[in-house]
């Protein structure tokens, strides 16, 4: 029996070089919402902010760009729809929607969606097309986040800004640059 991954073609994911099935699918999406919520638990508190540091961006955007859009977004809506049933998976081993910082969950659903479709089409084998994608991803889940955290706490625009941005920027960068190596190193790994 050979355990041997199958040359890339274009249009594929990482996730698509394993033999098709609907147990594959059901897995990685089960396994894509458990990393995430893994990741999650490392979580650093951000003085003046509601919002920890976490593994969980990271990992949201790494679900999606090796699952593709329909797995990724499915793994995160899971992972999502699974915190709020009671599952204390979200950062702190918290769960439910109410934590002013859940518009930061509902955006890695749109992100990892949205990076999933980039890496179809390549994004992801590149240093800097992953860098791309990987800084869209997290601009997106800023985009939502942060309206969010104003809105659930009452904060204005620029105090949201302060609290929920800011102090990510070094950290999104550096999760960045893992994923610029990551991603591409797979990718010339698996096509030798």
């Amino acid at each position: 029996m050979s355990t041997a991954v199958a040359p890339s073609r274009p249009g594929q994911v990482l996730a698509d070089l394993l033999p098709a099935s609907r147990v594959r699918d059901v897995a990685l999406v089960l396994g894509g919402a458990a990393l995430t919520g893994l990741a999650a638990q490392l979580s650093v508190p951000v003085p003046g902010s509601p919002v920890p540091v976490t593994g969980q961006t990271f990992a949201a955007l790494l679900v999606g760009t090796t699952l593709g859009a329909g797995r990724g977004f499915l793994s995160l809506a899971l992972y999502a729809l699974a915190g709020i049933a009671g599952v204390p998976w979200f950062a702190g081993a918290t769960s439910g929607g109410s934590a002013p910082s859940f518009g930061y969950i509902l955006g890695m659903i749109l992100a990892s969606t949205v990076v999933g479709a980039l890496a179809r089409r390549g994004a992801d084998r590149s240093v800097w097309r992953t860098a791309g994608a990987m800084l869209l991803g997290e601009a997106i889940i800023y985009a939502v986040g942060v309206p969010y955290l104003a809105l659930a706490t009452g904060m204005s625009a620029s105090a949201a800004f302060a609290a929920g941005l800011t102090p990510f920027l070094i950290g999104d960068a550096l999760k960045a640059a893992l994923a610029m190596g990551l991603l591409p190193t797979t990718w010339k790994f698996v096509n030798r």
